[in-house]
């Protein structure tokens, strides 16, 4: 099929110096880029996200299980009275 594409300058280049590089048709330098930015393989596998737990080091006193009637406590503090 042939098209009218127009390209932006410095992708032209980049798509001109790939061809000389690899000796090939312009054309299908092109048509191997466009494949391989359409091709859902394109997507680089990530890493997966890992967590390190550690300990916490709550203060002596400080029950885990009473954290949020901690925060209560604090946040009816913030308010004052009403």
């Amino acid at each position: 099929m042939r098209t009218t594409l127009t390209l932006d300058d410095d992708v032209a280049e980049a798509l001109k110096d790939r061809a000389r590089q690899f000796d090939q048709p312009f054309k299908q330098v092109v048509n191997n880029a466009l494949r391989r930015g359409l091709s859902p393989a394109a997507v680089e596998p990530r890493t997966p996200y890992r967590v390190e737990p550690h300990r916490s080091g709550l203060r002596h006193g400080v029950d885990p299980l009473r954290l949020n009637q901690l925060n209560d406590a604090l946040e009816a503090n913030e308010a004052g009275p009403t």
